[in-house]
């Protein structure tokens, strides 16, 4: 970290990892290089131009990921993109495909799903297994009524049934959607209520570590606020099967209801609805911490090749590959996970709580089930960091090549964590996307080095661009995200947004024809960059914007805090404002007087005097998503006197219990540092 008036580029962080010499010959985008030189006559000779070329050429370059690839349509193929307008870029016209058809025709090394839970017993399903029990619950979809274009929608864990029925919806041209169990009613009914589904697929309940969840009467209350539903469909999970007289194990509890056995209880044959490019594959929501989560469209073909794109050439994935990604069924790194299909790689699917008994225990899995790829959050590393967990040295992770990290930016102490405790010779990519795109758009390639605290390229495709106020490229600067050529994988649009009003506001305001994403991101001359927050969380002192990722790097270092959340609140007459730090103190610890001199003693030292709080204050905890993401703009809003069940939908999220004691600080003489 550098002082006041250093650049971002005098900040960089030192190489970990290097590309080997052989990586073009060992790497899946090595061959796609060779591919791209014997069926283009395209030689390119490293990453920054091959980058280059695929935002330059976006029809050639998207082309040629369906080609090399083999995708499948039951129309001919012809130009990759036809208007580059956004919103409303037009991708392979006239093609007709199917995402479930892709993902189920790959033939992998060993098991197509492997699946752990803390409530019931190690699953694994073959190919033939799984498209098996597709073509059953497809076949039993349609007997419930299911046609192209009605939606499907679930509240199930990250379990097989729930990548069963996600393909048996898409083959059938329907439209998934799935909430996870841990949801609140009222958010899952925010939810499926704006999408209207014909059947709900549901568990009873679940276990996390030592505890049990009984979801029944959530599931009836969901099923009374969504008259939409011809059915319901149960499977009883809490105590690992069905329970004899149990109304999940008979399907008769209530008129409308049938057992998961029973959806799949004919054998079928596997057949697959060709659809348009454009056509509705799943319906993913913002995370609605404030009003009504967004319901954003994705579609078949958009998917297909983002996704081929990057679990192939960025994440290095195929068959013999165990793709590990810890997720839930609410947050699009699931649906990134169970694409791992479509290269041939095979998904290890977690449900339960990650940290029992200990955080050494998702290491322990990965080692027992030889997972090459580890995919977390930044928050779980950190954690583990600072638990002194040394995965190395509790089990033999020597078949793990790669490890992820997203969820929030990842500093570079947890960069150097993962070289020092888990291994010198993974490549770790720290990344970033969104919901909005269902996948990432900068992260991390066998081809390019990683530094600490870095995020390593642009994704291949992806005119990512950091911009000022008026829209110019900065290099070497921090600025807006921005999006500036298509993406095929941009959402169709929102659902019910029929004028697409509301998902132009979303995205195309700040600069028309340009998507900004809603980050800080600082992009530098090889292409690497870093995020440093949201930009609708600025802290904006004497003119000068920070991220906020920064200073939790180095709050969240110290030993005795455990979690930390910062806002800039704004002076109405236009002065200064406060910067206001809230703390949660590890066990046994408090914030004292001498905790408060240490925090801003290294704030000031690592950062700058314009990064030292103008109060600080404990709270119990820190407000935060299900997928761990901190709530920054909602307590801003809550500080500024909004009620919180206002400021912040409470289902949507891990711990709303910890809203309440942010409104004590409404209109309170702040505590100076």
């Amino acid at each position: 970290m550098g002082h006041e008036g250093s650049t971002a580029a005098d900040r960089r962080g030192r190489i970990l990892w290097e590309p080997p010499p052989d990586v073009r010959e060992r790497s899946r985008i090595g061959r796609y290089l060779r591919w791209l030189e014997a069926e283009r006559g395209l030689r390119i000779d490293g990453y920054d131009e091959l980058w280059r070329w695929s935002v330059g050429d976006l029809d050639g370059f998207w082309g040629s990921i369906w080609d090399h690839f083999g995708l499948d349509s039951a129309t001919p193929v012809g130009t990759a993109l036809v208007d580059a307008a956004m919103p409303g870029a037009r991708w392979f016209p006239g093609v007709e495909l199917n995402y479930a058809a892709h993902a189920l025709r790959s033939e992998p090394d060993g098991p197509a799903l492997v699946a752990l839970s803390q409530s019931r017993g190690r699953v694994e399903m073959s190919i033939d297994d799984l498209r098996d029990q597709v073509a059953r619950c497809r076949a039993g979809l349609v007997r419930l009524g299911v046609g192209r274009g009605d939606r499907v929608a679930a509240y199930l864990p990250n379990i097989p049934e729930a990548v069963v029925a996600l393909l048996a919806t898409a083959s059938l041209g329907a439209i998934w959607s799935s909430c996870a169990p841990e949801f609140g009613t009222r958010s899952v009914v925010d939810r499926l209520r704006q999408i209207e589904p014909v059947v709900l697929l549901a568990v009873d309940g679940y276990r996390y570590g030592a505890k049990a969840v009984d979801r029944r009467a959530e599931v009836a209350a969901v099923r009374a606020e969504l008259p939409s539903l011809r059915a319901t469909v149960l499977l009883s999970y809490l105590d690992g099967g069905p329970r004899a007289g149990s109304p999940a194990a008979a399907g008769s509890g209530e008129a409308g209801t049938i057992a998961w056995d029973d959806l799949l209880a004919e054998p079928a044959d596997l057949l697959f609805v060709p659809v348009p490019f454009d056509h509705p594959l799943y319906v993913l929501f913002s995370s609605g911490t404030t009003g009504l989560p967004k319901p954003i469209v994705h579609g078949h073909g958009g998917i297909l090749v983002e996704h081929h794109k990057v679990l192939a050439l960025h994440n290095d994935l195929g068959p013999g590959d165990r793709f590990f990604w810890f997720s839930t069924t609410g947050w699009m790194m699931w649906n990134y996970l169970v694409s791992g299909l479509l290269v041939g790689a095979t998904p290890v699917l977690f449900d339960g709580d990650p940290g029992h008994p200990d955080l050494a225990a998702l290491w322990r899995m990965a080692a027992d089930e030889g997972v090459t790829f580890f995919g977390t959050s930044a928050p779980f590393l950190l954690a583990c960091r600072k638990a002194g967990v040394v995965p190395s040295q509790v089990t033999d992770l020597s078949a793990l090549r790669a490890v992820g990290s997203t969820g929030a930016p990842l500093p570079a102490e947890g960069f150097e964590w993962v070289y020092e405790a888990v291994g010198d010779d993974v490549l770790l990519s720290s990344i970033s996307g969104g919901t909005d795109v269902c996948t990432a758009f900068v992260g991390g390639c066998p081809l390019v080095p990683v530094r600490a605290g870095e995020i390593s390229c642009r994704y291949l495709g992806a005119l990512v661009e950091a911009v000022d106020e008026d829209g110019r490229p900065l290099v070497g600067e921090q600025g807006e995200l921005v999006i500036s050529a298509p993406m095929p994988s941009m959402p169709v649009g929102f659902w019910g947004d029929d004028d697409g009003s509301r998902y132009r506001a979303a995205y195309f305001e700040a600069h028309p024809g340009v998507w900004t994403h809603g980050d800080w991101v600082t992009v530098y001359p090889d292409g690497a960059c870093t995020i440093s927050g949201r930009s609708d969380a600025t802290l904006n002192r004497g003119g000068v914007r920070m991220g906020t990722a920064e200073l939790y790097a180095v709050i969240e270092s110290l030993p005795e805090v455990a979690d930390s959340l910062v806002v800039h609140i704004e002076d109405p007459a236009g002065g200064p404002g406060r910067l206001v730090l809230f703390v949660t103190p590890a066990a046994g610890a408090r914030l004292d007087d001498d905790l408060r001199a240490r925090l801003a003693r290294a704030l000031r030292t690592e950062l700058s005097p314009r990064h030292v709080p103008d109060e600080m204050h404990e709270v119990p905890g820190v407000p935060r998503t299900l997928s761990g993401k901190k709530l920054e703009v909602p307590v801003k809003r809550i500080l500024s006197g909004v009620d919180p069940d206002s400021a912040a939908s409470r289902g949507s999220l891990a711990n709303p219990e910890v809203l309440d004691a942010y409104s004590s600080f409404t209109g309170a003489t702040w505590h100076d540092v």
